[in-house]
Parts: structure tokens; C-alpha cells; sequence
């Protein structure tokens, strides 16, 4: 069985009007936030074999944090810049595309684009929050066979919740 944890980048920072939306750095608050929903994940047991993140700063910045937190290298963070901003369908080619030798994947990226995924892989949520984590199972043993057919939720966390 495979699983797969969908992170939205912590909150980031907007206190530089003209940088490029691409190239904003994680806020206060998503620099405390990062590490605390890592670290959950790390009392869970659960530990990526592959993490990929979108080349957009701030979901690089969160990859980062939650790698140096599960001693996951970073140096073998794969940055997609398909990530940034993708639509649901982009979403889904990226995770079906991965080796099937992977059996627990971080996908680092963005909304609407991870809400919609999730609403269509059958999760209940109005808004994947920053940092923000959404886990599905996939009963399949091909990433390619991904659908919305052979996946069910695993969890939902996200850094106001008390559990």
C-alpha cells in the first residue's frame, strides 16, 4: 500500500509588495509553524521515502524545515516547478508519474489547487490551511493507478488543531 501526504507551504510573507509572488519567504508564523507540524508527523512514525516540492520559495522553505526535522536529506528534495499553482490534474500526473519503488510520498504545494485534489479524491474539507498536512492511502500498488476509486483518507492535520 502506498500513502501520500499533501502539505500546504506555511503562511507566508508579505511584507515586500514588489517581490514576485514566487520568490515570498515564509512569515513568522509559518517559520514557527513548519517545524510543528513536522515534528507531529515525526510522533506519528511517519517519514517520507520521497518529498517534492514546488520551486516556489515558500513551499521549498517548508519542504526544508519538515526534512531537517525527519531527517529527510534535503539535498534529495525534488523541486517541480509544475507545482506552482497546479491545477488538480497537474497534481495528479506529477504523483502518478512517481516510481513505484516509492511507498510514502510529501507533496509540498499550493492552493486551490490541493483543495480541489483533495475534494476529488473524496476528502471533506472547505481549506487545506497553511501548513496545513492531508494523507490519503492509495490501494494500489502503481502510482499510476491513483484514482479516486482506490484512495482513502489517512488523516487530516493542520497547525490549530488540539489532536
Amino acid at each position: 500500500m502506498k500513502k501520500f501526504i499533501l502539505i500546504r507551504h506555511a503562511k507566508s510573507a508579505w511584507d515586500q509588495p514588489f517581490l514576485q509572488d514566487h520568490d515570498r519567504p515564509l512569515a513568522e508564523r509559518g517559520l514557527k509553524d513548519a517545524p510543528k507540524m513536522a515534528l507531529k508527523l515525526k510522533k506519528k512514525g511517519i517519514f517520507p521515502d520521497l518529498m517534492i516540492s514546488s520551486s516556489a520559495l515558500r513551499a521549498s522553505e517548508t519542504a526544508k524545515i519538515t526534512a531537517k526535522e525527519l531527517g529527510y536529506p534535503k539535498k534529495e528534495i525534488k523541486e517541480d516547478s509544475r507545482l506552482y499553482h497546479a491545477s488538480p490534474h497537474a497534481i495528479l500526473k506529477i504523483l502518478r508519474s512517481q516510481s513505484d519503488s516509492v511507498n510514502s510520498l510529501f507533496l509540498f504545494g499550493h492552493n486551490p489547487g490541493m483543495n480541489d485534489l483533495i475534494t476529488y479524491l473524496g476528502g471533506d474539507l472547505d481549506n487545506l490551511p497553511t501548513s496545513g498536512q492531508f494523507g490519503f492511502y492509495l490501494d494500489a500498488d502503481s502510482w499510476e493507478k491513483l484514482s479516486p476509486q482506490n484512495v482513502r483518507v489517512w488523516f487530516m492535520d493542520f497547525p490549530k488543531n488540539k489532536t
